[in-house]
């Protein structure tokens, strides 16, 4: 007769709050390059990089010294990855929540990216006013509104160079919402890529 197998007893809620305390840490390859993160609960898919993020990485264009902009950065996955990418580029990474700046600062720091500016900034609000990028990426927030994304859409044509792209990815919920913003202020839209749950959308300065 087989004995009944011993269940784990499961961790009391003291264990499990002081596990919550420390940050998770892991290493992701990114378009070829190996990268560790350290994130922390509260920050956006802190134990993975998430799939929407992944889509947009393999679906960008970017060339080695392109000037390049993370938008809501995180912990950074996205700007990191676009800073090895441009290593002749400066790549500037921003992010409205100061605990995201500061694991996106220190994940440049551990992963040795000196390329990589990190700001605290609610989208281009900090940025200078004539600073222009090549590439302007960002999983856009699916809750915080039409309007503020409206504003992030048009900020970012702002601070594009002549021929400069905006990449963004969102859920497949809010494609026609990006498609029809994106015509409205790039004169253009193209559905990059498209899965089950996430749309890769981008649109062009033209000069």
């Amino acid at each position: 007769m087989t004995p009944p197998r011993a269940s784990a007893e499961p961790a009391s809620l003291a264990e499990r709050i002081e596990a919550y305390r420390q940050d998770t840490d892991f290493t992701a390859t990114l378009r070829g390059h190996a990268l560790r993160f350290h994130a922390t609960w509260g920050l956006f898919s802190p134990r993975e990089v998430d799939e929407g993020t992944l889509m947009l990485l393999e679906a960008v264009e970017v060339a080695p010294d392109a000037d390049c902009f993370d938008l809501g950065c995180g912990y950074g996955p996205i700007g990191l990855t676009l800073a090895r990418l441009a290593p002749q580029g400066k790549t500037w990474m921003v992010d409205r929540d100061f605990v995201a700046v500061e694991y996106a600062a220190a994940n440049a720091a551990a992963n040795r990216i000196d390329n990589a500016h990190v700001m605290l900034s609610n989208a281009f609000a900090a940025v200078p006013a004539e600073q222009r990028f090549d590439l302007v990426l960002s999983n856009l927030p699916a809750k915080v509104g039409n309007e503020a994304l409206t504003l992030m859409i048009a900020d970012a044509y702002e601070h594009l160079n002549p021929d400069g792209r905006l990449y963004v990815v969102t859920i497949s919920g809010m494609r026609r919402f990006i498609e029809r913003t994106f015509e409205e202020v790039f004169g253009n839209y193209e559905k990059v890529k498209q899965g089950r749950q996430h749309t890769v959308g981008m649109a062009e300065r033209r000069a």
